[in-house]
């Protein structure tokens, strides 16, 4: 029989985990169906409920439902009690119902598959909010040196680096605050560059090898990027691999096999482009 899995969101219209699931499934010969839900505000657990009950084998879950999820989960992994956030549902064995989060270990696995090296690095994060919360956990796990969390209202970093500090050395300021420092990594986590929005960084932000990551991703780099260009970032990268890599370290939560990733980001980057 063939295996039920889903997408639950608001809106869901532009997601492209049907596609990459079945790209998934199709490359690891895996019987399964994907599909992609509108569900509405405040029908999240109803919702969550009439699928598992109807057989579905695994859920992921984008904006605003990732609190939900949280609180759905009957059981939860370490990492998705740090994030405070579940993106991803899976039925057990035992008929419960594990509740994990994948988007910063799937951020992780894309830097490495472009060869960026973590550990011991000055690591500079924009924004606090629940993108970057999610993330910090699998970044603290590779050792860096230290973890510095920008955002333009202070005590929400200030709250996110005392959550974490136990893991490492993670400090907060504000974007004044930032001036005479260097990092070797800056991590946009703010969704302010898909409006065309910078933060304001000081010219000299960048270290001699520095790259720049954009957890945003389109057709054509992202203000961010560009700006991390023109001020000397050795390699820039977008958010496309961390999508597909958190799609795919879900999809190993529910199949027990993993996926090639690299492949599927050449596909879809080359169907992003022809969109344009």
């Amino acid at each position: 029989m063939t295996d039920l899995y889903a997408l639950f969101g608001n809106p869901i219209v532009q997601s492209k985990s049907p596609h990459i699931h079945r790209q998934f499934a199709e490359q690891t010969g895996q019987d399964m169906h994907y599909t992609k839900q509108l569900v509405a505000i405040g029908e999240f657990e109803q919702a969550a409920q009439d699928f598992f009950a109807q057989g579905g084998k695994g859920l992921n879950i984008t904006v605003p439902f990732k609190l939900n999820a949280f609180e759905f989960a009957q059981k939860r992994t370490a990492r998705a009690e740090r994030a405070g956030a579940v993106n991803t549902l899976a039925m057990l064995s035992d008929g419960s119902i594990l509740g994990d989060n994948t988007d910063g270990i799937g951020m992780i696995h894309d830097m490495h598959n472009l060869g960026w090296e973590l550990e011991g690095k000055r690591v500079l994060i924009l924004g606090a909010g629940g993108a970057v919360r999610g993330i910090l956990q699998p970044l603290l796990e590779e050792n860096p040196a230290q973890i510095v969390i920008a955002n333009r209202t202070f005590s929400k970093a200030e709250e996110l680096a005392k959550n974490f500090h136990d893991m490492g050395d993670v400090q907060a300021k504000t974007f004044e605050q930032l001036a005479g420092e260097t990092f070797d990594l800056v991590i946009n986590g703010t969704s302010a560059s898909m409006q065309g929005e910078l933060p304001p960084l000081p010219d000299n932000l960048l270290s001699a090898n520095a790259n720049c990551y954009d957890m945003m991703y389109g057709a054509e780099p992202t203000i961010f990027l560009r700006w991390a260009q023109e001020h000397g970032a050795v390699q820039v990268a977008d958010g496309l691999g961390m999508l597909i890599g958190q799609a795919a370290e879900a999809f190993y939560l529910w199949r027990q096999i993993r996926p090639e990733v690299v492949p599927v980001i050449s596909a879809m980057r080359r169907q992003i482009s022809e969109k344009k």
